[in-house]
């Protein structure tokens, strides 16, 4: 199964899904910002993705820096409860494809997932 988590706002999320769009492929695209994932599934997709919480953070975020997210002393959990009630924390685009993931940025990076 291949799904695209995405922010339509985003112009990488964008580009992401027109070249998924392109692939041919059949695909999901999940909205994150109003379809929050879930502790279970944002902790399965840090699993895909090989990444620890703090490599999906956006740190340029208000909320990064309102909620303190910088200090190294913070746990993974803390850091995935962050990402699960503010979902706009989320880097974006990621393309997960079975029990693989990939931060789509730039878009480019989708495509060996995608062979």
């Amino acid at each position: 199964m291949i799904t695209l988590y995405h922010n339509n706002r985003c112009s990488k999320s964008r580009e992401a899904l027109a070249l998924l769009e392109q692939s041919g492929k059949a695909f999901t695209v999940r909205y994150y910002l109003e379809q929050p994932l879930s502790v279970a599934e944002l902790t399965a997709l840090l699993k895909a993705l090989q990444l620890p919480a703090r490599d999906l953070l956006r740190s340029k975020e208000d909320e990064y820096k309102n909620l303190g997210l910088a200090d190294p002393a913070l746990s993974e959990q803390q850091l995935i409860s962050a990402l699960v009630q503010h979902p706009k924390l989320m880097e974006r685009p990621v393309l997960q494809v079975g029990d693989n993931a990939v931060i789509a940025r730039p878009a480019d990076k989708m495509l060996a997932l995608l062979a």
